[in-house]
């Protein structure tokens, strides 16, 4: 009976947001509420349980995403993220124009949330297919496929970041084993599916024109380069650290302060205000108003992120996460696929990737703990999961229609696909890892 009672609750979850309308947040927020109260829960413990899954889930996230957003928007705004396309484009060459691109995009997509680089990129793409003259999906859709893994594999974006959080795995590792199975998912799915692709035809719409930075008011290279991937450097920098010297009691101290994604973002967002804002002409109060501005662009994704905790708060308080790790332990799929695939299941019904891979997370949680389950390869298996067949229920499917100007035929076959190689790629990765560690 609880679980029936937890299956009707996912159902008026996806129907909410699907089919309601309802903003994810509200929507967790009354699913989280009858779950407990179906479950048995006194009525004010089922309001304390919302509340401490608020708190806890936000505590250790606002600081990180809202940092990782203002970040993002200054190297996009100060013409930082122009000047590494750049470089990637004279650096390949016309012959090799996609791998560019797809470069460009996941160097450029570690930093910066996943609609402002789409954004940001879209001009880019178009200039190249009128400058050589090619197929518009298929020069562009490597560089959106780096967007994508970035966004669902690597912290610090938002999904991957709470993912860390919850199944207590450390930052840097998750970072570096996410790069390394990021970059063969992005190769297939990119450059190599866009071969089937030459065919499709597609030209950009007016209304999706943006300005680019001139040349003159960017900045350098070297300092493009070192401000946008800070937070990789740093965190890669204190886990190689903490790895090589493990009885070194004052550098493991050190290190583990600095290498705190709070304190890593931190210190990249103050590097990043004075290298690419005040060191580029822009005032203190342009460069406040630019972080203002991102703050306010991830307040919903925020808001999900909570809900999504309070509903996990709800199933833990109940007892209902462990008798449901407890059944699902019995079934014959090793845990990783396990979290792959409830993400996967939640992703196709909702759409938000983020909300897959949290709800995937309350639910997969237990089994991470009970079964010793590598923290960090559960991160990134439920992240592939989480980008499984974006269709029409995903925003991300549509701005990639819109842009493109494409039949829904066309999207489905081009962008949908690309998003299931993903999956299904960084799965495997996943597993060969789990073999290897």
């Amino acid at each position: 009976m609880p679980l029936l009672t937890v299956g009707l609750c996912v159902l008026l979850l996806i129907l909410l947001i699907s089919w309601g309308k309802v903003s994810p947040f509200l929507s967790f927020l009354v699913v989280s509420l009858l779950a407990g109260a179906l479950l048995g829960m006194p009525l004010v413990d089922v309001a304390k349980s919302v509340q401490k899954g608020i708190g806890d889930t936000l505590g250790g996230l606002v600081v990180v995403i809202a940092l990782g957003a203002m970040l993002g928007k200054l190297v996009a705004e100060s013409g930082a993220a122009q000047t590494i396309a750049g470089v990637m484009m004279n650096l390949f060459g016309q012959r090799y124009i996609q791998w560019g691109l797809m470069c460009t995009g996941f160097i450029i997509g570690i930093p910066l949330f996943y609609n402002v680089g789409f954004v940001l990129m879209i001009p880019l793409i178009f200039s190249v297919v009128y400058r050589y003259k090619l197929p518009a999906v298929y020069i562009g859709l490597p560089m959106l496929a780096s967007l994508s893994v970035a966004h669902g594999f690597l912290p610090p974006h938002p999904s991957p970041a709470a993912l860390v959080s919850q199944f207590g795995a450390n930052m840097g590792l998750t970072l570096l084993l996410g790069i390394a199975i990021a970059i063969p998912t992005i190769i297939l799915a990119g450059p190599i599916f866009a071969q089937t692709l030459k065919g499709i035809h597609a030209e950009p719409l007016d209304t999706f024109a943006t300005k680019p930075v001139p040349t003159d008011n960017r900045p350098g290279t070297l300092n493009s380069f070192l401000s946008a991937l800070l937070p990789v450097v740093l965190l890669a920098i204190t886990t190689i650290l903490r790895v090589a010297f493990p009885t070194n009691d004052a550098l493991m101290t050190s290190t583990a302060f600095i290498g705190d994604p709070a304190v890593v973002m931190l210190i990249s967002v103050l590097v990043a205000t004075v290298s690419l804002g005040l060191s580029n002409g822009k005032t203190m109060p342009q460069v406040m108003k630019i972080y203002e501005e991102a703050a306010k662009d991830v307040a919903m994704i925020l808001l999900i992120i909570a809900g999504a905790g309070a509903l996990k708060q709800v199933l833990s308080d109940s007892g209902l996460s462990l008798e449901l790790a407890t059944r699902l332990q019995t079934l014959t799929l090793p845990p990783l696929v396990l979290g792959w695939l409830i993400a996967a299941i939640i992703r196709i019904c909702l759409g938000s990737a983020t909300v897959a891979g949290l709800t995937a997370a309350g639910i997969i949680a237990p089994i991470v703990a009970q079964q010793h389950v590598n923290p960090s390869l559960m991160v990134i298996a439920v992240g592939a999961g989480s980008l499984m067949f974006s269709h029409v229920n995903d925003p991300g499917f549509w701005l990639f229609k819109e842009y493109f100007n494409l039949s829904l035929k066309d999207t489905i076959r081009s962008w949908s696909l690309m998003e299931t190689i993903v999956a299904f790629a960084g799965l495997a990765g996943v597993l060969l890892f789990n073999l290897i560690l």
